[in-house]
């Protein structure tokens, strides 16, 4: 395990896949951030990835080869490990979106910050990073 970690929001994980600067961030971090991802997180990136592409008329075969090698960078936490959190995640959760509940649990867990572009985290407690300022807390 490193020295520090960060829990990733399924928006990171898509934006790892359609574009370039969080993908590179990941790649360039990921021997020295211990990068958690909820089970969850990936299923909805498996889920909207392709949808992603099908409304842009792409093909997403080669989107989804490149999310199953992100994939490898990852630590995928099963629900059964962030769970011991899930009420006082959804406590935190519940004026905002209560489905993002396992982000929180498990940023609890592990007692690290998550990153987002995700709003409804902002004001539940949890520190937060978007990608536009990651890099103050990569370099730290």
């Amino acid at each position: 395990m490193s020295l520090k970690s960060i829990v990733l929001d399924a928006n990171i994980l898509i934006r790892s896949v359609l574009g370039e600067a969080v993908r590179n961030i990941i790649i360039q971090y990921h021997e020295k951030i211990d990068f958690f991802v909820p089970d969850v997180c990936l299923m909805d990136a498996v889920k909207y990835i392709p949808q992603i592409f099908e409304k842009r008329n792409m093909p997403s075969k080669p989107a989804m080869a490149l999310l199953e090698k992100l994939k490898t960078l990852f630590n995928i936490v099963d629900k059964e490990i962030y769970m011991q959190y899930s009420h006082d995640a959804k406590e935190r959760m519940k004026a905002r979106d209560i489905n993002d509940w396992p982000i929180v649990a498990t940023a609890l867990t592990f007692s690290c910050p998550i990153w987002t572009e995700d709003k409804d985290f902002f004001g539940s407690g949890m520190p937060t990073w978007t990608t536009d300022r990651i890099h103050i807390f990569l370099q730290q």
